[in-house]
């Protein structure tokens, strides 16, 4: 990595919020060609000024605009030594209201002691004639605050620490920066955004702080329930595998671990309790709130009043009759989800696709309407929603689906819901669509939000893959066998003419999908051994083949879905490769990282941003990029329409590219046409349900890349991965009265 030695001549540009800086640098008298030679140096420069010596070390890159520039990922200043520096160092707009006339004033007073007197006896400044009181004021005050600044980026970097991250720790707790690090730096963790527990506990460590001391240990270990709840969906651990992974993690032995877990069983943040073999269960406080209360409120709601209008047998017969006349043919099973939902406070509707689950629904909508029950549509995510809208015809209407956080109206300054115990939701009866999505913290949030006498129908195929966040809240619910639910399985006629419904069904069953190549089907398998040639085949087949057999749109008909981030055909390299492909020629592009950006580009969000509104899986499209504001503005769509979302450069470690993504992540999403590589080396991942999903997401057209023997594999594996719940315990105990509903 290229270190360059110079002074700062100019800045060009810097962003006030987050110091993104260009500034032009002129190199020490051995690193230039010619005297006037100045190099661009771009990067989170805090506290960087004209005048200014520095040592800077990064990465040469070529910008369209600006030509070749440094892009700075380290630097350490020193203050200027000579008095021509100092005059333009102190007239750079450091100091409000200090221009080049009064700095060369204190600088020809003062000579080359100029910057020492400040540093350590600014009253002297009363002896520069010209110089007011105001001005004086205003020079110690600047002076103290740069200082401040300069001081936390040294003791930071020191420590490893990048400046994007010394820029925010400053904007969070300003002087006391330096102070809160040394007293607690895993206050960090909770307080400043983009710090994560282990960059916290690498300042804590390099710090002097032992490896097990107990606040180390104690943080540790809540933060490994946490990962195991965002990375395995896991609510709680098991005493002995919790011990296991903080050791592993915390570089200690099973025994500290032990002994600090013995400290924290009266932690607020931390609960016990003994499943049915006796064994200890560790909760997170989140989780543990989320599932015991959701098994709670649930049960209220069971056994509240019901207060919809009565519908009797012949009134049913009336209706049905009626949808007949419109050409909405309901078989028994779905007749019966309708009344099940209708007459029970609870109830669920499952099934894979084709089955008619969205017939029931608009067939319960239009019962609704007509009984004057008020309603609201919702799903997990803005693409599930719209779609939900657009399937039961409410697009456009007062009734149109809303994603569960704009439902409950979730406020981000504060990470909270409007919508709760205290002030529920206005309606008589909520849908939720794609509810396997939904994690046991949202489930909790909807349920406090309901009023005791709502109705609530739960919409989704228990088959596909469980929610990002923790839990297995569908599944759950119906293993407990708590909540009514119907489950259709017939296949509709129409269905039966799409090889890909038919295929997932066969997947499901058990059963290798049809392969056999016909002039007009909608599914193909390709078999293709070598990982290298099959994702030559997959880029051949997204920018050429499929566009020009079947009209397919390169960008925004066609998703790429695999089971992994790594390899020849993992998410990873797919994506740097089908960027090269199809969006070459872009207007402007940024590299951040080891990412590059162009406009044009598609994106995903990849955890949720309460204050942007854009959530974990969220796919947008990259508009514009603008250098001057150091911005990148993306367009994502959401149920109410185009969503413009603004993200500053150092935010950008949120977006990653989505031309092919990983399947988990394509949950609640549906494409035009999708291709999914599977490989032995997936092996981990070769499971039916993931199958089962991916081709789930295909609307018109699927195709399988691969080796016909991890196909197989695919298919034969039906183990499901396990996660740690104890939402179905729960609610049979507390219908067996072991446990009491307040």
């Amino acid at each position: 990595m290229p270190k360059l030695d110079g002074s700062v001549e100019n800045i060009v540009f810097r962003n006030e919020d987050n110091h993104y800086t260009v500034a032009r640098f002129r190199l020490n008298s051995s690193g230039r060609l010619f005297r006037d030679d100045l190099t661009t140096i771009v990067g989170t420069l805090p506290g960087v000024h004209p005048g200014e010596l520095l040592t800077v070390e990064g990465e040469w890159e070529h910008d369209p605009r600006y030509g070749k520039q440094l892009r700075v990922v380290s630097f350490v200043q020193r203050l200027p030594s000579t008095t021509e520096g100092m005059i333009r160092y102190l007239s750079s707009g450091l100091i409000k209201g200090i221009g080049p006339k009064k700095a060369k004033l204190i600088v020809e007073h003062f000579g080359e002691q100029t910057l020492a007197i400040l540093e350590q006896m600014p009253e002297r400044l009363s002896e520069v004639r010209g110089l007011g009181v105001k001005d004086r004021q205003q020079i110690v005050k600047t002076w103290i605050e740069q200082g401040e600044i300069k001081e936390l980026h040294l003791f930071l970097q020191s420590h490893d620490v990048s400046i994007n991250v010394a820029t925010r720790i400053y904007k969070h707790y300003g002087q006391d920066s330096i102070r809160v690090i040394r007293e607690n730096p895993y206050q960090l963790v909770q307080e400043v955004e983009g710090i994560g527990f282990r960059m916290a506990d690498e300042i804590a460590l390099k710090l002097g702080m032992p490896v097990d001391s107990e606040p180390r240990l104690a943080v540790g270990l809540k933060y490994v329930l946490t990962q195991a709840a965002n990375e395995d969906g896991h609510c709680f651990l098991h005493e002995r595998e919790l011990v296991t992974r903080g050791a592993e993690m915390l570089h200690v032995s099973a025994e500290a671990i032990m002994a600090v877990l013995e400290q924290m069983r009266h932690d607020p943040d931390i609960f016990t309790e003994v499943d049915s073999e006796g064994e200890p269960c560790i909760y997170y406080a989140p989780f543990w709130y989320a599932e015991s209360g959701a098994a709670r409120l649930l049960r209220i709601l069971q056994q509240s009043p019901d207060t919809l209008p009565p519908a009797p047998e012949t009134l049913w017969e009336r209706v049905f009759e009626r949808l007949k006349e419109r050409r909405i043919l309901l078989t028994e099973k779905q007749r019966l989800a309708v009344q099940t939902a209708y007459t029970q406070k609870v109830s669920i509707l499952t099934g894979g696709p084709g089955t008619g689950k969205t017939t029931s629904i608009r067939a319960l909508l239009m019962f609704l309407r007509s009984r004057r029950v008020d309603f609201a549509l919702a799903a997990p995510t803005g693409r599930a929603a719209k779609r939900l809208s657009e399937a039961t015809g409410m697009q456009g209407t007062p009734y149109a689906a809303k994603t569960l956080h704009r439902l409950l109206e979730y406020t981000p300054h504060d990470n909270s819901y409007q919508r709760n115990e205290e002030h529920p939701l206005p309606y008589q009866f909520v849908i939720v669509d794609e509810f396997s999505m939904v994690d046991i913290l949202l489930f909790y949030h909807l349920l406090k939000a309901l009023p005791r006498t709502a109705h609530l129908l739960l919409v989704g195929d228990a088959d596909q893959l469980p929610s990002v966040g923790p839990g297995n809240v569908l599944r759950d619910l119906l293993r407990s066998e708590d909540v009514p639910s119907i489950r259709l399985t017939e296949l509709f006629r129409q269905a039966q003419q799409s090889k890909i419904i038919v295929n997932a069904h066969r997947i499901n069953g058990g059963l290798l999908p049809s392969t056999r190549i016909e002039a007009r089907s909608d599914f193909f398998f390709m078999a293709e051994e070598d990982p290298v040639r099959a994702q030559k085949l997959i880029l051949d087949l997204v920018q050429r083949r499929l566009p020009a057999r079947y009209g397919f749109h390169p960008l925004t008909d066609i998703q790429v879905l695999s089971p992994m981030y790594r390899g020849a055909v993992g998410v990873h390299l797919l994506n740097e490769k089908l960027q090269e492909r199809l969006n070459t020629s872009a207007l402007a592009e940024v590299g951040w990282g080891e990412k590059l950006f162009r406009v044009g580009d598609k994106v995903m969000q990849t955890r949720n941003n309460y204050d942007k509104g854009v959530f974990n899986g969220d796919v947008g499209w990259i508009r514009s990029i603008n250098r001057d504001t150091s911005t990148v503005k993306v367009e994502f769509v959401e149920e109410a329409g185009p969503l413009f979302v603004s993200y500053a450069f150092h935010e950008l470690e949120e977006l990653v590219l989505a031309y092919a993504v990983t399947v988990h992540k394509s949950q609640g999403s549906e494409y035009p046409a999708i291709i999914v590589p599977l490989f032995r080396e997936h092996r981990m991942l070769l499971q039916r349900n993931l199958l089962y999903t991916a081709i789930t997401r295909a609307k018109r057209f699927c195709v399988l890349v691969g080796q016909p023997t991890a196909l197989e594999l695919a298919v034969q594996n039906d183990r499901v991965i396990q996660r740690n719940t104890a939402l179905m315990e729960r609610l049979r105990r507390l219908r067996q009265g072991v446990e009491h509903v307040q």
